[in-house]
């Protein structure tokens, strides 16, 4: 008995050294995506081989731009068809997928593609967030060490949690946030002998992140201030609408992936169709390019007309659905971030200027928006109300970013069986755990 306790303690030391390096090496991942990303944006919209960071928006390459994503959906296209299919779609589904499937075993060509064709396909307009993308690497990267390290089918699923963790830490700089995705979205229990490597990860993963990016917030925004009864029952009817607006956006983005389904194409063209949807729209909208963490800045910070969010809320929206649907290379995070920020702004403005005495703050609304569409539409609850709070760093937000997201989440629940995250892979088949319990019997 002794010496099976000993066996056990090396066992969880073990994954814990493994999880602390394949942090590194997702620090190093997510720091060559931004790399990348900013790469292809010069070389596709500003004919430059440089790293300095600027907006697909800003070029002034005219009708031409339109031609841009479309040739990004080209090269993913021909990526995933030559390279590997698994590059296609959201990123954390497809970990999801291996997990319940493969036994946490990710081939390790997706290491390098799924980071690559992400870059090409945000760096030439495509409106998604990096958030996903490098989820999907460092789990790649945490599946790679646990199949070179001899270790069980559980403590690799350890191993790409803690990667994805890592990565959106790096990314992010919201360590406890990334702690709770994997554990809503990836590892499917809430035990210590799961999580406590993958909160290592993240440690690691934040403390060197700060010897090179800053430790200021990720989105700025003025300080709130404490929410009274009137605003409380502002925020949870609030929760209702984004729950309606979480099945809505889910709905619609299957229901354009449903309708290339049916386009007589070989799929390999559909992101370039896709991209050109993405162009046209970027010449109405130039903000709808690219990541747009800017957008999801300036409805926090107020620094956006009305007219100004509807414009990024009705077109973001249209970009990414018809790029995501198309089955090109990018993440639900931003986009979602941004729709929900920028409805919340809307609404907030709207009720501060017609109905004072509610005393609503729209840069609070916002918040609570950009939370609760990610919540509602991906079921991850802690997860969203930790990153809003870690991303912004206003802890007077706990009370309405809680109240909100749990009716956004208990609406959607109600109205839609899955997720924007499990939807694709139950259509294949699988079963997603939905309730985490003890297990009876320890896994070996």
């Amino acid at each position: 008995m002794a010496e099976n306790e000993l066996v056990r303690r090396r066992r969880v030391i073990l994954i814990c050294t493994l999880s602390c390096v394949v942090a590194l090496l997702s620090l190093i991942a997510a720091k060559l995506l931004l790399m990348g990303i900013q790469l292809f944006t010069n070389v596709f919209y500003f004919q430059s081989f440089s790293l300095t960071e600027r907006a697909p928006g800003e070029n002034t390459l005219g009708w031409f731009a339109i031609i841009i994503p479309v040739l990004g959906g080209l090269i993913v296209g021909v990526m995933a068809r030559w390279g590997s299919k698994a590059i296609r779609g959201h990123g954390i589904p497809e970990a999801m997928e291996n997990i319940l499937q493969r036994e946490s075993r990710i081939p390790r060509r997706i290491t390098f593609l799924k980071p690559l064709s992400s870059a090409v396909a945000i760096g030439s307009g495509g409106p998604f967030g990096a958030e996903g993308p490098i989820i999907a690497t460092g789990g790649a990267l945490g599946s790679w060490l646990g199949q070179i390290v001899p270790v069980s089918p559980y403590e690799r699923k350890i191993l790409l949690a803690s990667g994805a963790a890592a990565g959106m830490t790096a990314i992010f700089g919201t360590p406890l946030s990334a702690v709770m995705i994997a554990i809503e979205l990836l590892l499917f229990e809430f035990r210590a002998k799961s999580f406590v490597p993958v909160a290592l990860a993240t440690v690691v993963a934040a403390t060197l992140r700060s010897i090179f990016v800053s430790t200021d917030s990720f989105f700025e925004m003025p300080a709130l201030t404490n929410t009274s009864i009137p605003n409380l029952l502002v925020f949870l009817a609030f929760g209702v609408v984004m729950g309606l607006m979480c099945v809505m956006v889910t709905k619609s983005i299957y229901w354009i992936e449903d309708h290339f389904e049916k386009i007589p194409l070989h799929w390999m063209w559909w992101p370039a169709l896709g991209g050109l949807a993405v162009g046209i729209i970027g010449l109405i909208e130039p903000r709808s390019l690219g990541v747009g963490y800017n957008n999801i800045s300036m409805s926090l910070s107020g620094s956006l007309t009305v007219s100004m969010a509807c414009s990024i809320l009705v077109w973001k929206f249209l970009s990414w659905a018809i790029a995501l649907g198309s089955g090109t290379s990018g993440g639900t995070l931003a986009p979602l971030l941004t729709l929900g920020s920028a409805f919340g702004f809307i609404v907030g403005t709207l009720l501060s200027n017609y109905f004072p005495v509610l005393q609503t703050d729209p840069h609070a609304m916002a918040l609570v928006g950009m939370a609760a569409l990610f919540a509602g539409s991906s079921r991850a609850l802690l997860t969203s109300v930790l990153f809003a709070l870690e991303a912004t760093k206003q802890p007077l937000g706990l009370i309405p970013l809680l109240g909100c997201c749990s009716i956004a989440y208990i609406v959607s629940s109600l109205l839609m069986k899955n997720s924007i995250m499990t939807e694709k892979i139950v259509r294949r088949g699988l079963e997603v755990p939905h309730e985490y319990y003890p297990k009876k019997k320890e896994e070996k």
